[in-house]
């Protein structure tokens, strides 16, 4: 099966000459249709930054991103946004405080002039476990893990093919977590949906996706097998020393 999704030798620098710093170097790897591929390592490592270089978000030095075997320009036109949404790590701050939460539902509908926006925002809204209700609220008014369900639903509204997730869970209660990464996985086997997930936490690893790179200083230091992970199977050093230093990995994985 041809990979939805490939990056090769993606290089992300910022700066110019001796201040130049690469916060992504040389990384290549790919994703199949309908797989939730996770990007693991400390803060700092890159693994953000090649989402948001994907979204159009951050500036690609040289490599090259696929879709669907397509390459990606310099720019992300309309097309691209109708493929593939981004979800990210703070509900509250991805969303505008002075906006409903309708309003901020149909804003993608607007853009995209869709006649079917208020459907659209309706489905999406039960989608994700809200009921009407919410639809008038503020941001502020809702729970973190509310907050979060919003903006997964926003990410719904185009119906799109991948989903970028970075850190999706980092800011909620660990209570919440689980819920969250039910929806996700719940979203991804009835929408037969690409999830791209970042996250520093293992568990989180673990309980989305079969397959992992891991990042350290911006490298793509090895590809791992979830199996691999739970069995301690490392051939990299630091791989070997993230399993270490996880206290989230093991048997309080979210379930």
């Amino acid at each position: 099966m041809a990979a939805l999704i490939e990056v090769e030798g993606l290089v992300v620098r910022y700066g110019e000459d001796a201040d130049a710093r690469r916060a992504v170097d040389d990384v290549s790897f790919s994703v199949q249709p309908g797989e939730t591929f996770g990007l693991v390592g400390e803060s700092g490592s890159g693994k953000s930054t090649i989402l948001r270089a994907i979204a159009g978000l951050a500036p690609i030095s040289a490599g090259t991103v696929h879709l669907g075997g397509v390459p990606l320009g310099t720019t992300r036109d309309a097309a691209f946004c109708r493929r593939c949404q981004m979800v990210f790590q703070d509900p509250y701050g991805s969303l505008h405080p002075r906006q409903t939460i309708w309003s901020q539902l149909m804003e993608p509908a607007r853009i995209h002039r869709l006649a079917d926006g208020e459907a659209r925002a309706t489905r999406a809204l039960e989608a994700v476990g809200l009921g009407a209700v919410h639809r008038w609220r503020y941001p502020h008014q809702l729970s973190g893990g509310q907050r979060q369900r919003v903006a997964i639903a926003r990410a719904l509204m185009l119906d799109p093919e991948i989903l970028l997730l970075d850190e999706p869970t980092s800011a909620l209660d660990v209570s919440v977590q689980a819920e969250i990464l039910n929806l996700l996985s719940d979203l991804r086997d009835r929408r037969g949906l690409t999830f791209l997930l970042v996250s520093h936490d293992l568990g989180v690893i673990a309980h989305m996706c079969a397959r992992s790179a891991v990042m350290a200083g911006g490298v793509l230091v090895e590809e791992i097998a979830t199996d691999d992970l739970a069995a301690g199977i490392a051939r990299h050093p630091y791989t070997a020393k993230l399993l270490q230093a996880s206290d989230a990995y093991g048997e309080d994985r979210p379930g």
